[in-house]
């Protein structure tokens, strides 16, 4: 399994809590247990998903995970997921009072996006890398749509699309931690 990456944001001691997603739009069958096994690891307990067949991709199976976990999770479960062959997936992380969230998204022709999310769910684009879009650019003569289509991961939206509406009516299971 791939070394995970960052620590968890730390707040007075405590570990920040945030809560996402996973969505595994398409996984090989025969890496499922595997998988699970991985999130274990990085949730530190027993993880049992609900695997449903993935019709756009036969062979494949998809699922979806709701989590709360200390903020840097989804970069930890990006960085572990990444090093599983054959598998599509989206990771969420929420935005607390003091970090903002994150959207990953891979797919095997394509590799990893990430971007900043906002609050209300957009993502966020910071005014350097706005620059430098503009810079690079003029400097090629590219277009300058072509270059924001790609800070917003529309190839990574336009591939995963048809993988996110086979999944409608699948079953998504809600944690919420009581008391």
């Amino acid at each position: 399994m791939p070394t995970l990456i960052g620590p968890a944001q730390t707040r007075g001691g405590r570990a920040t809590m945030t809560r996402g997603v996973l969505f595994v739009h398409s996984c090989p069958r025969a890496i499922s247990p595997h998988l699970e096994w991985g999130l274990a690891q990085i949730f530190g307990h027993a993880v049992s998903l609900t695997w449903t067949h993935q019709p756009v991709m036969p062979g494949t199976v998809r699922t979806e995970y709701s989590w709360e976990a200390p903020c840097g999770t989804g970069a930890r479960l990006t960085s572990a997921l990444n090093g599983f062959k054959g598998l599509r997936f989206e990771v969420t992380e929420d935005p607390t009072r003091h970090s903002e969230g994150e959207r990953y998204s891979f797919t095997p022709d394509l590799g990893l996006f990430r971007a900043t999310v906002g609050s209300n769910g957009d993502i966020v684009v910071s005014e350097d890398r706005l620059r430098n879009v503009m810079a690079a650019a003029s400097a090629s003569g590219s277009d300058l749509a072509d270059r924001l289509e790609e800070l917003l991961g529309t190839a990574w939206d336009e591939e995963l699309e048809p993988f996110r509406y086979a999944g409608d009516g699948a079953p998504i299971r809600y944690l919420h931690r009581v008391g």
